[in-house]
């Protein structure tokens, strides 16, 4: 076999991965953002209802982290992971159909399960097939998939929106459906050898710092949801700019997206995770907060891009400083990256269900900017309290 051999595969994996990314985290999720105004302007659903559906994406992406590994087990991560990307092809098809709210809640739901299974499962089955020197690389070009996922929500879904809502639907699922068949043949197959003895894979960390992180984690993922659920809403309704203008917006939040996770592992590799995740928090919580109080076009896509930056950049920054906490052997690590996305994804289904009651009853944007806010800022506090204890 030529030495080119298992590096093109390695390679094609990764390329599933940030397939699986941008399919089942930057298009299942992000696409609503800017349809999210177009669906209550077309009266498919009033302004309350179609808040609680993006809510409902949230929700499943929760049960799809928990469910992630247990179904790995049962069928083999590489059969979940297609099975994941087609599940959310079927759910932009079936979102094409107006039947009723409990028919978009389901597919909305199912969407996010197949999303949280797919952040789960895709990085670790991949990563181990490609050779150490280029891990890194590897992990940042699979999250670079949610990038280039709110990329194309704020590019291809206004281009969409002109042929109406069930064309959009269905474009989304047709670019999914292509993207799946990308990914199709490309998921390795084989096991990687073993990277520490099954007694030392089961030792557990239960360190306070380590718990107090999966909290912070799940406190930043809450300060996330007004931007990723609201900015384009806030921007063509609230602001009665439009949705062209919300989608330029959009845009610039996945411009940060797709820069996000190269730009923090940088930072990391300068100053240290410990730092790097608190100045993180710092820097979140001010780029949140600043819509509570002004909407200036400067402000806004300052306050687009730092959040759209952190929403993938924030993931290699908490999962880095969650390993610096644990045993060093492949398995423990792995334990504890799924302990930090189930609770990023409980921290997104609280809020998303929050926020939606919060709006439902107020009609305020500022309101839930200012809990975002508050929330990362918390985290921040819990960090300095309970850091000075760990690594």
């Amino acid at each position: 076999m030529s030495a080119k051999g298992p590096d093109a595969r390695a390679w094609r994996a990764t390329l599933a991965g940030l397939s699986a990314s941008l399919v089942g985290i930057g298009l299942a999720r992000f696409a609503y953002t800017p349809l999210l105004p177009v669906l209550i302007t077309a009266g498919w659903f009033p302004a309350s209802q179609a808040a609680y559906l993006g809510a409902a994406n949230l929700a499943g992406y929760l049960g799809g982290a928990l469910g992630a590994r247990p179904l790995a087990r049962w069928g083999g991560a590489p059969g979940v992971l297609r099975g994941m990307m087609a599940l959310v092809t079927v759910a932009f098809f079936a979102c094409a159909l107006p039947l009723s709210f409990s028919w978009f809640f389901l597919w909305r739901f199912a969407a996010g399960v197949a999303g949280g299974t797919l952040m789960v499962l895709a990085a670790p089955t991949v990563l181990p097939h490609v050779p150490p020197a280029r891990r890194g690389l590897a992990g940042g070009a699979i999250f670079t998939g949610v990038g280039l996922g709110i990329m194309a929500s704020g590019t291809v879904v206004p281009l969409l929106l002109q042929a109406g809502l069930v064309a959009t639907w269905c474009g989304l699922g047709v670019l999914s459906m292509l993207l799946t068949g990308l990914a199709w043949s490309s998921w390795p197959t084989d096991e990687p050898a073993p990277a520490a003895p099954a007694a030392a894979a089961r030792r557990a960390p239960a360190t306070g710092t380590l718990r107090a992180l999966y909290v912070e984690y799940a406190l930043n993922a809450t300060g996330l949801v007004p931007h990723m659920v609201f900015l384009v809403d806030f921007v063509a309704r609230g602001l009665g700019q439009g949705l062209a203008a919300g989608g330029r917006y959009w845009v610039v939040f996945g411009v940060g997206a797709m820069l996000g996770p190269v730009l923090a592992g940088h930072l990391a590799d300068r100053i240290g995770f410990r730092a790097a995740v608190r100045l993180a928090f710092l820097i979140q919580a001010g780029a949140v907060g600043v819509l509570a109080l002004t909407a200036s076009p400067g402000w806004l896509i300052v306050s687009s891009f730092i959040v759209g930056a952190f929403v993938p950049g924030i993931v290699p920054l908490v999962l880095g400083r969650a390993h610096e906490l644990v045993a060093p052997d492949a398995a423990t690590r792995t334990a504890a990256w799924s302990r930090a996305t189930a609770a990023f994804a409980l921290g997104l289904a609280v809020a998303g269900y929050g926020v939606s009651f919060v709006y439902a009853r107020t009609g305020d944007y500022a309101t839930l900017f200012a809990l975002g806010a508050g929330a990362i800022l918390l985290a921040l506090v819990i960090d300095l309290a309970f850091g000075r204890t760990g690594s």
